[in-house]
Parts: structure tokens; sequence; C-alpha cells
């Protein structure tokens, strides 16, 4: 069983979450070329070692937070919790 250490409930099994992509910012689609827009929908970087993630724990507080997770060991740490790199939607900032 994969657990997510999230920071407001603790960890938790993985099928409470939903992945919300690579951590890191999300271009302007209304500013941004079609072939820099392509690049960040489709190429994604699968480095070996450290990488950043955007999690959504969806069954518990539902909230997002960010992560980081070890390719190849899958080693868990937690990141901070202000998430200003997370995608916004529609309830960001909901304090439930």
């Amino acid at each position: 069983m994969i657990e997510l250490p999230c920071p407001w409930c603790g960890p938790r099994n993985v099928s409470e979450f939903r992945y919300a992509g690579e951590g890191g910012v999300r271009p302007d689609p209304d500013t941004t070329t079609p072939a820099e827009w392509r690049r960040y929908l489709y190429m994604h970087r699968n480095p070996l070692g450290w990488t950043k993630e955007n999690w959504y724990h969806g069954s518990g507080c539902r909230k997002y937070f960010s992560l980081e997770r070890h390719t190849e060991t899958h080693e868990m740490r937690a990141r901070d919790t202000s998430i200003d790199e997370a995608p916004l939607t529609e309830n960001a900032g909901d304090t439930r």
C-alpha cells in the first residue's frame, strides 16, 4: 500500500488522492505560443531522482498540496503547503 503524506490529514492511502500534475508554474494559455502550450501539455519530464508533484486530497480535506517524490525509490517528503504553484480550481482557498 502506498501512502501519501497529507499536510492536514497525515499519511493516507493513495486511493484518496488525485494527481494534479508536475510541480511548477502553469503558463498562461492566452499569452503563450501554440508550440509552448503544446510543450507544457505533452512534454513531461521523467527525471531520475527527486521530482516535485501536486496532489489533491479529494476524499479527505479537499486541499491541494505539493510533495517531492523520488522516482526510483518512491520515497516521499512533504513540501511547503502554501501551494503557490498548484493549479487553480473553483474551490481554491477553501478552508474546510
